[in-house]
């Protein structure tokens, strides 16, 4: 079990070395990257819970972790200077309002880590998990994204 824990945690710290290197070539393509793969990942499990493609708890607490991954890198890849240019979305009020960004990829890194503790093994559970999920989204999304048309 420990060796699992030592493993897991590793791979954790390589991939925030992975994110804090892309992140300072070009943070703005960085997180647009990151957000497709989450919306990819929110993708699968929306097609899940609307029918359109059979429930796969496998796949679904996949889904979670990866946004889970993306959750706990995201704050790294808004630093300074990387208000605009790239075509971004950020709106200004993240470098405004740091720690209230911080505090809404906290909540979806809660939300995301209690849904891989207790995943969803049927289809209610993960209706129930991308509810909870949603509101984090919305909850940054309206008042830190500017949304392009």
């Amino acid at each position: 079990m420990i060796r699992k824990v030592s493993i897991a945690l590793g791979a954790l710290a390589l991939a925030g070395g992975i994110v804090a290197a892309s992140a300072s070539d070009d943070p703005i393509a960085s997180r647009k990257a990151m957000m497709k793969n989450t919306g990819a990942s929110i993708g699968v499990m929306g097609k899940m819970a609307k029918g359109e493609m059979p429930f796969d708890a496998v796949q679904a607490n996949l889904a979670m972790r990866a946004i889970n991954n993306a959750a706990i890198g995201v704050v790294h890849l808004f630093p300074a200077g990387s208000e605009t240019g790239g075509d971004t979305e950020a709106a200004p009020k993240i470098w405004e309002d740091m720690a209230g960004f911080v505090e809404k990829a906290k909540a979806m890194e809660d939300v995301t880590a209690d849904a891989i503790a207790f995943p969803a093994a049927s289809l209610d559970d993960l209706k129930e998990q991308l509810g909870k999920l949603g509101g984090t989204c919305k909850g940054c999304h309206e008042g830190y994204r500017i949304k392009k048309s």
